[in-house]
């Protein structure tokens, strides 16, 4: 993912208004002005690490010197320091806890995203990982990115990446068909056509009707089954990718993949992600 480094500067710097309101009383009431220090970041978990180039621009935003020893996707062990930061001291404090919070939340994503990736690997299953849009407002860039660096798929990004129907779509326009329909005559052909289905059968009438992926919605992993057979029966099933979201979880994900799905969505990955832990720490005052 890319955007040009400006507008990622002012997401950023956006982030760290948000959290200075007026202004960082204590490190004001304590901390000299004009003072240069050294700072490291240090891994508290091991895992996989996201979120330096964004500590870096922001660093660099706000006058501050910063040098990455990995880079995104790097693995890390519990205690390795893996970044320094120099500069005025009252400017890292306080910057410190968005710097912390940015980087602590990617970098749990990527971790979850490289496990489940490399569980799939092991397995010898060709399915994707994906995430859903299931992020806090103002941090799908980031939670996306994340889940790249882990090793995973983004899905769509916005509302405007592609069509996908879902159930209150289908009720509104009569039918699945219909729905697609509709969809197809109006949208570019640059466009792919998702549909959620919630019964196997189901997942036949997108296919005919047109449907570039077939997303399974809550099914089991029986259920999922059920879906693939009914597809290479009326022979649909290598003209759609096949797509399972809801209910999954790094328990289960094998036996979802062994039912012959495409690519398998976790809302989990991004809702409701474990926070890697990292400090930082002042390691030198001149």
């Amino acid at each position: 993912m890319f955007v040009p480094r400006k507008i990622l500067e002012e997401k950023l710097l956006q982030m760290l208004s948000e959290d200075l309101g007026q202004g960082d009383v204590t490190t004001a009431a304590i901390v000299p002005e004009e003072q240069n220090v050294e700072a490291v970041m240090v891994a508290k978990d091991s895992g996989v690490i996201a979120g330096i180039e964004e500590i870096i621009i922001l660093a660099k935003a706000l006058g501050l010197e910063g040098e990455a020893y990995i880079s995104d996707g790097a693995e890390v062990k519990k205690g390795e320091t893996f970044l320094k930061l120099c500069g005025d001291a009252r400017t890292i404090l306080a910057a410190e806890r968005t710097l912390l919070n940015l980087l602590s939340r990617m970098s749990g994503i990527a971790t979850k995203t490289r496990r489940m990736v490399e569980m799939l690997q092991k397995a010898k299953m060709p399915a994707r990982v994906a995430a859903t849009r299931k992020s806090a407002p103002g941090l799908l860039y980031f939670d996306k990115k994340a889940v790249l660096v882990g090793g995973g798929d983004p899905h769509r990004l916005h509302l405007d990446d592609m069509v996908l129907i879902k159930d209150n779509h289908i009720v509104l326009a009569g039918d699945i068909a219909k729905a697609v329909e509709k969809a197809k005559a109006v949208v570019s052909f640059t466009k792919k056509v998702e549909v959620e289905v919630t019964k196997p059968l189901d997942a036949v009438v997108a296919a005919r009707a047109g449907a570039d992926i077939v997303m399974l919605d809550n099914f089991t992993p029986k259920q999922a089954k059920q879906a693939v057979d009914a597809l290479r029966m009326a022979e649909l099933r290598e003209k759609v990718i096949l797509e399972v979201s809801g209910g999954l979880t790094e328990d289960n994900l094998l036996n979802y993949a062994s039912a012959g799905i495409d690519v398998l969505s976790l809302g989990e990955l991004t809702h409701s992600v474990k926070a890697f832990n990292v400090s930082l720490e002042i390691t030198r005052v001149p």
